[in-house]
């Protein structure tokens, strides 16, 4: 029986649709989107509470959906030592995205958040066998690690157009990036990679809702008395669109096509961060952020190409 055959036959497709890259494209702008609510809501609500309100309210949408759609998140299946690792990493991730959005701009955070796909290929090879880089995946690391590291050295500069603090909140989205990339190579590399995909992010969710709450709560962190409309859209925007429906979109993506294909797309989520952050909130469009954008697009494309 033919490859093509098999797909047919368990529902996948050997190429993407019309359906596939308009939800491709969707998912990019949504994600490319995220950072920038983030920072609006920031006026309003502190970054811990922020972020663990998100994850609590996508955790719950999420266990409704799993409820509705017959898909077990209970049963005892040898995950639970992992997913709770995976979700304090997810935590984590959090934790330095949101408070790093504090002292940086979300045009420049969405750039540094997307050195984790390359942070993912550098790893892979001690979990998977066979997953060796080619040269030219290489050299599309080595553009795009080139092209954030000439970004970087911005924030370092004399009179830097973020002030004087912009340099921490660029390091902590490549603290972000290093702890998204764990949680990938976590996920392949245990029981969680044969899980339902919605337990896997049930477990992310739940577990950093719990976390991000207590360290909100030890920080001296607290739910504001009165939040303005748009932080509160911001925020429903977070746990809504992106957390929940983009995540479980993304899901059926990979279910249904060729994840190489679906990767590639995925270059194009910090050039619709960086239109986002230039055009929604009027952050500096600088030359070495272009160049940093397009490093990683090129260094995106080169890892993923067949």
């Amino acid at each position: 029986m033919s490859t093509s055959t098999h797909a047919a036959l368990d529902g996948r497709k050997d190429h993407l649709d019309g359906v596939a890259i308009a939800s491709l494209l969707l998912c990019c702008l949504l994600w490319g989107l995220n950072q920038v609510a983030t920072k609006v809501a920031l006026a309003d609500i502190a970054p811990l509470t922020q972020a663990a309100a998100r994850s609590l309210g996508a955790a719950l949408l999420l266990l409704a959906w799993s409820r509705w759609r017959g898909i077990e998140l209970w049963s005892r299946d040898g995950t639970l030592r992992a997913g709770s690792w995976v979700g304090a990493l997810f935590a984590a991730e959090f934790a330095c995205l949101f408070v790093g959005l504090q002292f940086t701009s979300a045009s420049r955070m969405v750039v540094f958040l997307y050195l984790a796909p390359f942070m993912v290929a550098l790893g892979m090879r001690w979990v998977a066998r066979g997953e060796n880089l080619l040269p030219r995946q290489w050299l599309g690391l080595a553009a795009a690690f080139a092209g954030v590291a000439w970004a970087f050295g911005e924030a370092l500069a004399p009179g830097s157009p973020g002030g004087p603090r912009q340099w921490w909140g660029d390091a902590l989205g490549v603290a972000a990036a290093l702890f998204w990339a764990a949680t990938t190579l976590t996920i392949r590399a245990t029981q969680l990679a044969r899980a339902p995909a919605e337990k896997t992010l049930f477990y992310q969710l739940a577990v950093s809702a719990g976390l991000l709450a207590l360290a909100a709560r030890g920080s001296g962190e607290i739910w504001p008395q009165q939040i303005g409309a748009l932080a509160l859209w911001s925020l429903a925007f977070q746990t809504v669109v992106v957390t929940f429906a983009s995540y479980l979109l993304w899901f059926w993506l990979v279910r249904h096509y060729p994840a190489t294909r679906l990767a590639a797309f995925t270059l194009l989520t910090p050039v619709a961060g960086l239109a986002a952050g230039v055009g929604l909130l009027g952050e500096p469009l600088t030359p070495r952020l272009v160049g940093a954008v397009a490093a990683v697009a090129v260094g995106i494309a080169l890892v993923n190409r067949r």
